[in-house]
Parts: structure tokens; sequence; C-alpha cells
């Protein structure tokens, strides 16, 4: 078969093709009829073979430059993303996060379990021996304070107000250091087997209970909970979303059921990081709370109210209905 031959019996396909996607790209898809629409990926699959055939047989080289352009530009138009990144991230939090949540509901529980066992056990371990502290806290995380700390050097940092150039630094310290890094380690060790995720929960929960409890022995238990609770929700719930992530990727790994371990993997890892991007958007909404609200409001009351709004809104966001959220 020669090259002219070959073009004769299916250049009709290529052209109705090229057509097809020229108008694609300068009109968009929803230019197109719905026959046409169900035309092109027949002739995308048309053009693929001819391709195939073309270089099977080493016809001309120009006959195969066009053949894979037209089949590289007819994927892009046919299976291409066909949202722009705005409406991408809108479907994501508006139906794929919550949906990837819901679904992972046990290990996000096993997940808030761990953290909130640390939490009980580093209150109980700090209220039986203060000195104690020292060892759940580190010291950067510590920043000075301390059982040897006195009961109005630990007030201030509750009712420290900033000055206006220092609230952006406040923002970025929370998003390049200890909970954002806690939660993304949750996510990537979970390939270790879920091992350092079980305990980097565990480990950020004893640190917790441990200042909860120097904070309620000196009598500051409301201030202390106004303090962290207006930011520490929507910031906890991430870190546990995300060691929910990595727990997934341990399951994956350790009970692949019909599948083996890399198909289970991706298939998990999907999900997975899905619950991770969410979790990064909740991890800057955290951020700027801590960064400026709670910097800016001296209130107890007002800080309480904004956590217990924060307390009913995530669960009505996680547990509505894709038809009351109106996705498709």
């Amino acid at each position: 078969m020669n090259s002219v031959s070959f073009r004769r019996e299916r250049e009709a396909t290529w052209v109705e093709l090229e057509l097809l996607v020229a108008r694609i790209e300068k009109e968009g898809l929803p230019a197109l009829p719905p026959d046409d629409v169900g035309r092109l990926p027949v002739l995308y699959r048309a053009t693929l073979s001819s391709l195939s055939v073309a270089r099977a047989i080493s016809l001309d080289a120009n006959l195969l430059a066009y053949l894979e352009a037209l089949a590289a530009r007819a994927y892009v138009v046919t299976y291409g993303v066909k949202r722009s990144p705005v409406d991408a991230a809108v479907r994501l939090l508006r139906h794929d996060f919550p949906a990837a949540v819901r679904a992972a509901r046990m290990k996000v529980a096993l997940s808030a379990l761990l953290l909130a066992l640390g939490v009980v056990t580093g209150g109980m371990l700090t209220t039986r021996d203060p000195s104690r502290f020292y060892a759940l806290v580190s010291e950067s995380s510590a920043q000075g304070r301390g059982p040897s700390s006195s009961t109005e050097e630990l007030r201030n940092v509750l009712y420290h107000r900033p000055s206006a150039a220092s609230l952006l630094s406040a923002f970025a310290m929370f998003l390049f250091t200890h909970n954002a890094l806690v939660g993304m380690t949750c996510f990537a060790t979970g390939f270790a087997a879920g091992v350092p995720t079980i305990l980097l929960l565990f480990q950020n929960g004893l640190m917790l209970g441990a200042f909860a409890a120097l904070y309620t022995e000196r009598g500051l238990a409301l201030e202390f909970w106004a303090w962290i609770l207006p930011h520490g929700i929507t910031e906890l719930l991430a870190v546990v979303l995300c060691g929910a992530a990595g727990l997934a990727l341990a399951d994956a790994l350790l009970h692949p059921g019909r599948h083996t371990r890399r198909r289970a993997l991706a298939l998990q890892g999907r999900a997975a990081a899905v619950i991770v991007i969410g979790s990064v958007a909740m991890f800057l909404l955290a951020g700027l709370v801590e960064g400026i609200f709670r910097q800016v409001v001296q209130g107890v009351h007002l800080r309480l109210l904004v956590a217990l709004l924060s307390a009913v809104a995530w669960p009505l966001y996680f547990l509505r209905s894709p038809e009351a959220a109106g996705t498709p």
C-alpha cells in the first residue's frame, strides 16, 4: 500500500476530525452540536488506527508527521481537562473533598481517636508530674513557657497583641512550621505502614494535652481554650484528615485485597491526595484566624463564639449530601 492509496481511503476521516478539532480549539466544546460531540471520539480512534498502520508499513514521513500532530490535538480536545482551574477548584471544595472525607470516615475516626488519646495522656502525665511537660513539649514549641513560668507570663501569651507589621509573620510562621509540617508528614509517612503516622498524631496530642494541663493548673483553662480553639478546630481537623490520608496509604499497602500493592496504592492515593489538597486549604484558613483574628480579638466570649461556629460548620460541610451541595 502506498501513501497515495492509503490517504485516498482514509483522508475523509482525518479532514472531518481536523475540522472538529479546529472548531473546538476556537470556540470550545460546547459549540459543537450533540451529533458532532458523539462523532469526536470515533474519529479520534479511527485516526489513531491510521497512524498505527502508517507506522507499521513505514509510509512517508510527512504523512506520519501530519497524523501524529492531528492525533495529539484531538487527544487534548477529546480527553484533556475541560474545566478551568477555578472550576476545578470549586468542584474539589464543593464535592470531591467532602466526598473523599466521607468515604474515609473510619480512618478519619481512627486518626481523631489517636490525637484525642494523645491529648488525654499528655494532660494526665503533666498533671501528675509538671516536670514531664519538658519531655512532651519541645523547646521550640514551648517558646519559654513551662511549669517554671509565672501565671502572669502564661496569661500574657494569651492576650498578646502584636504590631500590625508582625501579623503577616505570625500567619507565615503558622503556614510553614509545626502543624502544617505535621499534617504533611502524617500523610507522607503512610507509606511506612502507617506507624510514623500513628506516632505523629499521638505526639501532637501529647503536646496539646501538656499545654492544656499547664494552663488549667494555673486557673487559665477557659482563656487557654478560647485562645486555641478558634483556629485550632480547623487546624487540628486538617491534621486529623492528613493522618487519615496517611492511614489510607498504609491500609492499601498492608491490605491490597484483589489488587497488587502498587495498584492499591494508586487507587487509594488518588482519594488521599484529594483529602490532603483540601486540608491545605484548611491550614490556610486556620492560619488567617491564628495570624490575624486571634491577635486582634481579645475577648474570651467572642473567641469561643468563633470556635463554636467552626465546630458546627465543619460537620455540616463534610456531612451534607452532594444533592444539597448542588453538585452534578
